[in-house]
């Protein structure tokens, strides 16, 4: 019989989320599973989603990094009815087939504007006479909250609705209870599956990456600062001011920005969108200098490069800071703060980064498949 999974992800700032989902679906597909992801915000372009059917829900993504005020994809403000255009079409898009796997992509560790939406689709899910399995995909660190009740939330909703969470990091590297005080409620759901890549991307062409400095920034709405100082850096750099300097720039930076960044760059740093084979540059480059977004990290793990990582750290993000001090005390970056960033402190970090051994970090990256595997495991035994 065709096992059927829906998955729900919305993606507000960066495309971290939207990833892990899809490579979690294509894996699922691949043991023979009908997926169906419902995606909340337009996918990147970069996305490979073939072999599943994507369901776009009404889009809406974040205004800036406060994540408090939610916009349309252009930036316009939601129409009068938004959420309740949201629900339904949750509802009637999860409704429409049989489903035997529900897995929502970070809620209810976070995603909580989107309760409205959510706690109705797993409440319907709960009381379909053959209910499925219910699953919450969350990565390896979550953003700490201020108010420690809005964390014991989580763990209400998460012990309220669900049968799994799965956390995508290797337990030697980073566990939940580092960025989650009430770990402890809900460790008999947790499952640990290693990090979820992007999967299998194109061989960049002969050359591209050869020797190069690197500078990526995920899907780029919140990079100007990290990308302005990369211009000036190589200059300055005296381990790598004599090779190319590339900067792939996310496809969520407007074009104009762009362009200014384009016509900005000296002699010896070529700018250029983002592309599907930014992996495949890794290991041939000299240095990567990054942001320390998930999907970027497990890339330059897979890779082996040297790293500067310069996390995103505006208003109250904590994530990325945590995942780049944690490479940092293994040895596998330098770190450099985002606050006060300058093409002087870049090329210092280049430098720093250069004149160190590469340190090879054994973590666990197969969790696409090992998410596969628990999710069926965990779907057999509440069949039987």
């Amino acid at each position: 019989m065709t096992r059927r999974a829906f998955i729900h992800v919305q993606h507000l700032l960066g495309t971290g989320h939207a990833v892990r989902a899809v490579a979690i679906g294509k894996a699922l597909a691949r043991e023979g599973v009908t997926v169906r992801l419902a995606t909340g915000n337009l996918l990147p372009p970069t996305l490979d989603t073939s072999g599943l059917e994507v369901i776009a829900l009404p889009p809406v993504r974040a205004l800036d990094a406060s994540f408090r005020t939610l916009v349309s994809p252009d930036g316009r403000p939601l129409p009068a009815g938004f959420e309740e255009m949201r629900r339904q079409a949750t509802l009637a898009a999860f409704l429409a087939e049989p489903v035997d796997l529900l897995l929502t992509e970070t809620y209810p560790f976070g995603r909580r504007q989107f309760a409205h939406e959510l706690e109705p689709l797993l409440e319907t899910a709960r009381a379909l006479p053959r209910r499925p399995l219910i699953a919450a995909s969350i990565r390896d660190i979550l953003v700490r909250k201020k108010d420690p009740a809005k964390e014991a939330w989580m763990a209400q909703r998460a012990l309220a609705h669900y049968d799994r969470v799965l956390v995508h990091s290797d337990p030697a590297f980073t566990r939940l209870e580092d960025s989650f005080p009430f770990a402890d409620r809900v460790a008999h759901l947790v499952r640990y599956t290693g990090y979820v890549g992007g999967g299998a991307r194109p061989e960049p062409p002969a050359g591209d990456g050869a020797d190069e400095v690197i500078v990526s920034c995920g899907g780029g709405a919140v990079a100007r600062a990290l990308l302005e100082a990369a211009l000036g850096a190589r200059d300055l750099s005296q381990q790598a001011g004599d090779c190319r300097w590339r900067l792939l720039v996310g496809h969520d930076l407007p074009d104009s920005e762009f362009s200014a960044l384009v016509a900005a760059a000296p002699a010896g740093v070529l700018v250029e969108r983002a592309r599907r084979d930014f992996p495949g540059l890794l290991p041939r480059a000299r240095l990567s200098v990054s942001q320390a977004g998930y999907n970027t990290v497990l890339d330059v793990l897979a890779a082996g490069v040297r790293a500067v990582l310069v996390p995103f750290a505006q208003g109250d993000e904590t994530e990325q800071t945590q995942r780049a001090e944690a490479l940092a005390r293994h040895g596998r970056a330098v770190m450099v703060p985002e606050a006060g960033l300058t093409a002087q402190g870049l090329a210092a970090a280049v430098d720093a980064a250069l004149s160190r051994p590469v340190a090879h970090a054994d973590v666990a990256m197969n969790g696409a498949a090992e998410s596969a595997r628990q999710l069926l495991t965990d779907l057999e035994e509440i069949r039987r």
